[in-house]
């Protein structure tokens, strides 16, 4: 039989070290994601190429109104293309909103509504569809905004979330001075955001009431909105979203908003 070497005790030591190590950065959980880290992950989860939604909106106020809306959206690293169509109720069909923003240009739009009427948007504070919305909550990406900040932690509905507070930089305009997002961080998704003022009063509460699963992804399908507006809020529930649709730029011209056929479905991918 052949004799046992031993090991040396300083390789022995040197190897226990090496195990002890290993075992130390296994065990350790994955480093939590910075501001910037964040904001960058949600605000490419937003430009999400092209997407067709059906969406419900309740506005709950002096008078209520139900909308069935379709939504048109082509989406990039560098600009929103948005269209809103009312399909019911019959007496508002064919109503129309066109919204644009390329870089860190300021938005535009114009309101088609039939037959042959067209107005530009000239603020974007202006409500969207008379809802508690704006023009620019639905077209502008502030995680795409300059300065991002974790600034605390909280919970919504028993979800514990990281609050992530978002600025616009010197070249970057908005109509808000500073935006606060609930973030699920698991679920990468915000269930709460608050955007304020440059003096710091709050404008617009949006609260996520539902997430559902799309494209690999969790996403926020139904909202409860308040805004300036005492006594007023507004429910918005998704009830389909696709993102096999083909656009042309026909699609997003005034020409197209006068058009309220549902896009096309592209072929599926083998």
């Amino acid at each position: 039989m052949k004799p046992v070497r031993r090991m040396s005790l300083p390789v022995a030591v040197a190897i226990l070290g090496l195990i002890l190590a290993f075992s130390s950065r296994a065990a350790e959980s994955p480093s939590p994601m910075t501001a910037n880290d964040l904001a960058s992950r949600l605000s490419a989860l937003r430009q999400n190429g092209a997407s067709y939604v059906r969406l419900r909106m309740e506005i709950k106020g002096a008078t209520r109104e139900t909308l069935q809306l379709q939504i048109k959206e082509r989406r990039t690293e560098n600009s929103s293309e948005v269209v809103y169509q009312v399909l019911y109720p019959k007496e508002r069909k064919g109503e129309s909103v066109l919204l644009r923003k390329i870089g860190n240009h300021p938005a535009t739009g114009s309101v088609f509504v039939p037959p042959n009427t067209l107005s530009p948007i000239g603020d974007m504070e202006e409500p969207l569809l008379g809802s508690d919305l704006s023009y620019e909550d639905v077209v502008d990406n502030f995680f795409a905004w300059d300065q991002h900040a974790i600034v605390g932690t909280g919970e919504v509905d028993g979800v514990k979330c990281q609050i992530l507070e978002s600025k616009p930089g010197n070249d970057q305009r908005s109509i808000y001075g500073s935006v606060r997002s609930w973030i699920d961080v698991r679920r990468l998704v915000p269930l709460r955001v608050e955007k304020y003022a440059s003096s710091g009063q709050l404008l617009r509460r949006i609260d996520t009431t539902r997430v559902v699963a799309d494209a690999g992804h969790q996403i926020p399908a139904n909202f409860a909105v308040r805004g300036a507006r005492p006594d007023s809020s507004t429910l918005l529930d998704g009830s389909r979203v696709g993102h096999n649709v083909t656009y042309t730029d026909r699609d997003f011209t005034i020409e197209g908003l006068k058009e309220i056929a549902a896009p096309r479905r592209s072929p599926e991918k083998p």
